[in-house]
């Protein structure tokens, strides 16, 4: 695509209009993120940290960063803080001794289920902001366009993880009156 034939003036609205929406967005669900987790003395970045232990285990404090979208610094010491409380354990590889590994302890995998059992979808103003437009469609957003943008800025690997995660979800918990379960052992 030929950059020259598009404005100034049309890149810096799509730029704003993009940081306004995704910020306003990302505000509500900080919030609601924030409420969900706090009983468990958790932040955001320690529940994703758990998350992507809990996804990808043996992950790298690299994949962290990356699948998490966080400086290595942060998730390497929000790790830490979860490994002081007893929730994830680190490791080298013998193949791969530059690289540290994190896994759930039993601790940290109980911990993490239990953030999901206790989510309620009701409380979610971001999933309740969207309950109308299901009604109309029959289905929720699928934000084509905006996964095609993040595809192009973090990569394919970090959309095959993002999807896979998904999937991984999906098959590994179930719904019982509400209440996530896991239909497997996690480990």
């Amino acid at each position: 695509m030929d950059n020259i034939s598009l404005s100034t003036k049309q890149s810096m609205l799509f730029s704003l209009k993009m940081a306004q929406l995704t910020k306003a967005m990302w505000k509500s669900i900080e919030k609601d993120w924030q409420e969900w987790i706090k009983p468990y003395g958790l932040n955001i970045n320690e529940h994703q940290i758990l998350w992507i232990a809990f996804h990808k285990q043996g992950a790298s404090i690299s994949d962290v960063a990356k699948f998490g979208v966080m400086h290595v610094s942060t998730a390497f010491n929000f790790s830490k803080k979860l490994e002081e409380r007893g929730l994830l354990s680190f490791s080298k590889k013998a193949n791969d001794k530059r690289n540290t590994y994190i896994e759930l302890t039993e601790k940290g995998d109980e911990l993490f289920i239990e953030t999901l059992k206790v989510y309620k979808q009701d409380t979610y103003s971001i999933y309740n902001s969207a309950l109308p437009m299901k009604e109309v469609y029959g289905k929720f957003p699928d934000f084509m366009e905006v996964t095609a943008i993040i595809r192009h800025i973090y990569g394919e690997e970090f959309m095959e993880m993002f999807e896979k995660s998904l999937f991984m979800f999906e098959k590994e918990f179930t719904e019982e009156d509400g209440t996530l379960t896991p239909i497997i052992p996690s480990k």
